[in-house]
C-alpha cells in the first residue's frame, strides 16, 4: 500500500519515492479510463483508452482513424481490430505484433497500459538516475514531475530520458515526454479526464458482433 512507503520515509527521514509510490499505486488500480493525446514526429493520435487488469485493453480512434476499435485480451493473446466500429465488418484477429496495429514507435497493444510504461521508466532508472522537481503546476493541476534519465548511453525501448508529471493526489501519469539519446524529443503524451477504478461494462472487452 501507499502508507508502507510513505511511513517508511518517515521514519529514515527520505523523501519518498515518486516513481515507486506510482508503480505501487498503479498495483492497486483495477480499472482506469482516459483520453490520450500523442505527438511525435509522424504525426498525432487521439483515442479513449479503457483498461482492465490483468491487461484488457480497448481503444477507440479519434483522430486518425476516427471510429476504429482495437480490443486486446491477454486470455487469448489476441487483438481484435474493427476499422469502422465495434460490431461492423470487417473484424480482424491479429497477434499485438502484427505492424497494422503497432504505432509508429513500435509499441504494443499489449504493452500500452500505464502499469507498462512505469515499468520502462522504471528499468531506466535502474540503469540511469532520477531527479524530483517537486510539486509542479500543469495547467492548474497540481502534480509532481520527475526526470528519469539514463547513464551514458544507456536507454529502455529506445528511450534515453523520460519527464513524467504524476496527478499530485493519485499519482497517476498526466503528462509524459520520451526523448532518445540526443535528448531530442521522441513522444509526447498528454493523459487527460482519467477515470481510476470506474465501473466499465462487461461487454466493453468482448463487443459482440
Amino acid at each position: 500500500m501507499l502508507s508502507t512507503l510513505l511511513i517508511a520515509a518517515a521514519l529514515t527521514g527520505a523523501s519518498p519515492d515518486m516513481l515507486d509510490l506510482a508503480i505501487e499505486r498503479f498495483r492497486e488500480i483495477q480499472t482506469y479510463r482516459v483520453t490520450l493525446h500523442s505527438t511525435h514526429a509522424d504525426g498525432e493520435e487521439r483515442l479513449r483508452y479503457f483498461y482492465s487488469k490483468p491487461g484488457r485493453v480497448r481503444m477507440e480512434f479519434i483522430h486518425p482513424h476516427a471510429g476504429a476499435v482495437l480490443v486486446y485480451d491477454p486470455s487469448t493473446q489476441r487483438a481484435r481490430l474493427w476499422p469502422f466500429g465495434a460490431g461492423r465488418f470487417p473484424e480482424l484477429k491479429l497477434s499485438p505484433e502484427n505492424p497494422l496495429i503497432r504505432s509508429p514507435r513500435g509499441q504494443q497493444v499489449d504493452k500500452s497500459d500505464v502499469g507498462a510504461l512505469l515499468d520502462n521508466v522504471k528499468a531506466l532508472k535502474q540503469g540511469g538516475a532520477m531527479t524530483a522537481h517537486g510539486e509542479q503546476l500543469l495547467e492548474q493541476r497540481p502534480t509532481q514531475h520527475i526526470d528519469v534519465v539514463g547513464e551514458g548511453n544507456y536507454a529502455v525501448a529506445g528511450v534515453h530520458r523520460y519527464e513524467l508529471w504524476l496527478d499530485a493526489e493519485t499519482l497517476f501519469p498526466v503528462k509524459v515526454i520520451s526523448r532518445d539519446r540526443n535528448d531530442a524529443i521522441l513522444e509526447t503524451v498528454r493523459m487527460n479526464d482519467a477515470e481510476i477504478d470506474v465501473a466499465l461494462p462487461a461487454n466493453l472487452f468482448d463487443p459482440q458482433d
